[in-house]
């Protein structure tokens, strides 16, 4: 670990005393950017951090850890920036409508894309950390895909009042379990759409990036009745994280497990998993980690290839089934970071080289229904 990190970790520990827990936990949560905020001498060269730290103003005593970090991230000009509230562009017919959804677990603000035609299913897109619904819907370009496809998409909005950077809270064991918390909040909102639209369980799909990502696999793990497959682009399996603390753990280098699966019923929710191999927010461990909760350890691909699309080479293992009909697909972006693979640049914690993951995850959603190629 290094020492700029040590240091703030310290003084973390200080904070951890009875009677400051409370700021303790709102100044690491205040770290996560992207999903968490990746420690500071993994994204930079150490002979940098040294120069760099010369010119940083000494924190007050009274100063949190996240106050700590974030002067830290400023001097390395790593600080992302805040998403625009620009809405995506709107095919001939379609609408965005922008809704809120109440229930007894609490209550979401959300974007709802309405297709021209009546929608034949739905996807569930969960925004990263420092993202919007409209910031996300732009980068992944999921509405344009939705649109050929007869889809509606809805876009749930976290907040900075339920967590300071807008991250889905993946890590609390509350958010971990069926009918509890966010989980239960984004259950019932799949279920009013269903309803709305008279939708199947055949039809509906979870997809999220980041801290997104990682809400999408609990879902899937704990509503396999209500989603069909998941779309879990650099996120992390239900169970490597319990805290604040194991979370950073996790996303630096690989949870130390995964929850069991609970039972998923005759036709489990089929995945895709999508991680950059040069990931310094999350690290690539954990997609192994989301491979063996959905397929178990030691299990062998049926089909294993590795090509270059769009500027970047890629390993797609295919388990438990032939082509985009696999049980689970898992795609190892070469020299990929933390961003949505093949996405545009009109949205942030998007990559525009590479696979194109919003493509590869519609096929491999209607796969069954026919639509899916094989590669």
């Amino acid at each position: 670990m290094k020492r700029p990190f040590a240091a703030a970790m310290r003084r973390a520990n200080r904070l951890m005393r009875p009677a400051k827990l409370g700021k303790a936990a709102k100044s690491l949560q205040k770290m996560m950017t992207g999903m968490a905020l990746a420690p500071l001498a993994a994204l930079v060269p150490k002979a940098k951090v040294a120069r760099k730290a010369k010119v940083a103003r000494k924190p007050k005593v009274g100063q949190t850890l996240g106050t700590v970090l974030q002067q830290l991230r400023k001097v390395q000009g790593l600080t992302p920036e805040v998403a625009a509230d620009d809405p995506p562009r709107l095919a001939a017919g379609a609408q965005y409508l922008t809704r809120t959804h109440r229930t007894a677990a609490g209550a979401r603000g959300y974007k709802l894309y309405l297709p021209a035609h009546p929608p034949k299913g739905l996807i569930v897109m969960l925004h990263g950390c420092k993202q919007n619904p409209d910031d996300f819907a732009r980068g992944t370009d999921m509405n344009r895909l939705a649109e050929k496809h007869d889809l509606a998409v809805a876009y749930p909005a976290q907040t900075t009042r339920h967590n300071p950077a807008a991250c889905w809270n993946w890590f609390a064991p509350s958010n971990q379990r069926r009918s509890s918390g966010e989980p239960a909040i984004l259950a019932s909102l799949t279920r009013k759409l269903m309803q709305e639209f008279g939708l199947k369980r055949e039809g509906v799909f979870v997809a999220g990036l980041s801290a997104g990502g990682a809400m999408a696999a609990i879902l899937a793990d704990v509503y396999p009745d209500l989603f069909a497959a998941a779309g879990i682009h650099s996120g992390l399996a239900r169970g490597a994280a319990h805290d604040v603390f194991s979370a950073m753990a996790a996303m630096r280098n690989g949870g130390a497990g995964a929850e069991t699966l609970p039972d998923q019923g005759a036709h489990p929710p089929r995945r895709i998993i999508f991680q950059g191999d040069a990931d310094s927010t999350v690290h690539p461990a954990n997609a192994e980690m989301l491979l063996t909760a959905a397929v178990g350890a030691g299990a062998e691909p049926v089909k294993t290839s590795k090509r270059s699309v769009n500027g970047r080479a890629y390993v797609r293992r295919d388990y438990g089934g032939a082509g985009d009909a696999a049980l689970v697909q898992l795609w190892l972006l070469e020299g990929a970071g933390h961003a949505w693979s093949g996405g545009n640049k009109a949205g942030s914690y998007a990559d525009s080289t590479g696979p194109d993951a919003s493509a590869l995850m519609m096929r491999f959603f209607l796969a069954e229904k026919g639509v899916g190629q094989g590669s």
